[in-house]
């Protein structure tokens, strides 16, 4: 089942059970999906699962970020508010990888574009994006990335 049909269900199951928090952050959610559609396919287009996965991921990034901010300024309470919305936005993502199966997509990465310093980070990090399909974080794949590189 396509990422969208998966959270129309699940907005229809939120309102139902009247969560209004699930209601008002699947409907943002869904909202930021239709508007990534019409920018890369059109208004009768469709996004690709990784696109779709980029939207969540976007959505989790700005609520970490928000989380930070509002811990800095201790506003505990709305940094719970927060991270409840990212627990429920981590359920649209996929199982994330392993720490030994990023070491290996890692590896082969930069045995496969010859990389042999930071210079060529951008190389590797592009394959890697390809082969990890949105189950690792970008963050992270650039901290280890990095790390072998340098």
């Amino acid at each position: 089942m396509p990422l969208a049909d998966q959270i129309t269900a699940d907005l229809k199951d939120a309102m139902r059970a009247k969560d209004s928090a699930a209601l008002t952050l699947l409907r943002s959610l869904k909202s930021a999906l239709t508007n990534a559609t019409i920018d890369k396919a059109g208004a009768g287009g469709q996004l690709d699962a990784a696109a779709e996965i980029a939207v969540v991921r976007t959505a989790i990034k700005q609520r970490q970020d928000s989380v930070e901010k509002f811990t800095e300024a201790g506003r505990t309470d709305l940094a719970d508010n927060e991270r409840a919305e990212i627990a429920l936005l981590e359920r649209y993502l996929p199982a994330p990888l392993g720490e030994e199966e990023l070491d290996a997509l890692i590896a082969a990465a930069i045995e496969e574009t010859g990389a042999g310093s930071r210079k060529d980070m951008g190389k590797v990090m592009a394959l890697l994006q390809q082969r990890t399909e949105g189950r690792a974080d970008n963050k992270t794949l650039a901290g280890k990335v990095g790390a072998k590189l340098g």
